[in-house]
């Protein structure tokens, strides 16, 4: 998706909110919504009660799970769908959508979008990307990230080094940054691991198409990923079992010199280094393609919701100008409105502007029944194993093409 794309209507005025609000019947209805935020302190309280006061025939029942990497919360959601408990609406991810729509989950918004104004003001891309394989529009685009690289740049200029734009540079910043009690790389081998294994994997040649994982160009990207671990030693020993919580307190205090994640870690990392810390986008594969991950997040109705018309009212709330600022602050991600984006200033410019140069290469997880399994625990199992030698690189790597293929 081309940043420019996603800004074309930035000259536009802040919209208005404009949903869509029919009748609802019998007194007051009770919204369930699901969500979660890295920082769990973060609460919606005051958006709730903006929009209970603007509907007064809505009240909103907000319940904060788990991320727990993303296995936990997606775990309890596909539990409450099985049991029939589920939520009216709940924040969701592209990576959920064919196991949704597998088991018919959700409701399609396409005839509560015709009403509704607000949707000029998230760009055709952002709608596209969120388009179900069967035509239909099933997720309210909500806040972005992208996967970028975090680094040192005090420790790299002592280093006599710029940022690594190459897996070559990158490797030779990460080898002269250990020393000391320092290592280069935070890498993260446990939950969430997919966001560091697939800038060097995916872009360095894998692929989720059938056989893509088992090339020689695959298979050579990922031994090289391993190896950082095992032959180069780059990484702390426990970087098979860390997870986001322990690569970004290790990078917040020194222990690493580059870290991978996105903006919505950014507070913390300035909070603890300052000036000391920048980011740029992930480094490029030999042959120059690169693959960083489009952290997407959007709001679905379940089908089994008895308050459709109300959900759809709260999470249209929620991506209208305005009000999905004050969501993305809580995030601590990049709002998906055109006008809020035009105006944001919460983050730093210079990691507003990794995440933007990140664009041409980022891409959400594939959009298939297996990916919430090799997000929990395919990928991060084997490479556990793999980081800690009781696996070949490439066993690995066939275990994630049986996964998809069989």
């Amino acid at each position: 998706m081309e940043r420019r794309t996603f800004m074309k209507l930035a000259g536009a005025a802040a919209l208005s909110f404009e949903a869509a609000k029919p009748a609802i019947a019998q007194g007051k209805a009770t919204v369930r919504w699901w969500y979660h935020y890295d920082n769990p302190q973060n609460t919606p309280a005051s958006l709730v009660a903006k929009f209970e006061a603007e509907n007064p025939d809505i009240k909103i029942q907000g319940e904060p799970i788990p991320w727990g990497g993303g296995t936990d919360y997606i775990n309890r959601i596909f539990s409450a769908l099985v049991a029939g408990n589920q939520p009216d609406c709940a924040m969701v991810r592209l990576s959920y959508l064919s196991r949704f729509g597998q088991m018919k989950a959700l409701e399609p918004l396409d005839g509560f979008l015709t009403n509704w104004k607000g949707r000029s003001d998230i760009s055709d891309d952002v709608w596209k990307i969120n388009r179900s394989p069967d035509g239909k529009q099933y997720y309210m685009p909500l806040h972005y990230v992208v996967i970028y690289l975090y680094y040192r740049q005090d420790l790299l200029q002592q280093a006599g080094l710029q940022p690594p734009k190459s897996f070559a540079e990158f490797l030779t910043a990460a080898q002269a940054l250990t020393k000391d009690g320092i290592y280069g790389y935070g890498m993260r081998g446990g939950a969430g691991c997919h966001d560091n294994w697939g800038p060097f994997v995916l872009g360095g040649g894998a692929s989720f198409d059938k056989g893509g994982m088992v090339t020689d160009k695959a298979l050579a990207a990922n031994r090289w990923f391993v190896d950082l671990a095992l032959k180069h030693k780059v990484v702390p020993p426990s970087a098979p079992t860390d997870a986001f919580r322990q690569i970004v307190d290790a990078f917040k205090a020194g222990r690493t010199g580059m870290a991978i994640h996105h903006i919505g870690s950014v507070a913390e990392v300035v909070g603890a280094l300052g000036d000391k810390v920048s980011a740029v986008p992930v480094p490029r594969g030999p042959d120059g393609g690169g693959w960083t991950y489009f952290g997407d997040e959007s709001n679905a109705i379940f089908a089994g919701s008895k308050n459709k018309e109300a959900a759809f009212r709260w999470i249209s709330f929620l991506s209208s100008a305005g009000n999905n600022a004050e969501q993305a602050k809580l995030s601590g991600q990049l709002p998906i409105t055109i006008s809020d984006a035009k105006s944001w200033t919460v983050h730093p410019k210079r990691f507003v502007e990794a995440s933007d140069a990140s664009l041409p290469i980022a891409k959400p997880l594939p959009d298939h029944v297996k990916t919430p399994d090799f997000v929990g625990r395919v990928l991060p199992t084997n490479l556990q194993r793999a980081l800690t030698g009781g696996m070949n690189p490439d066993d690995l790597m066939r275990a994630v093409e049986q996964t998809f293929y069989g």
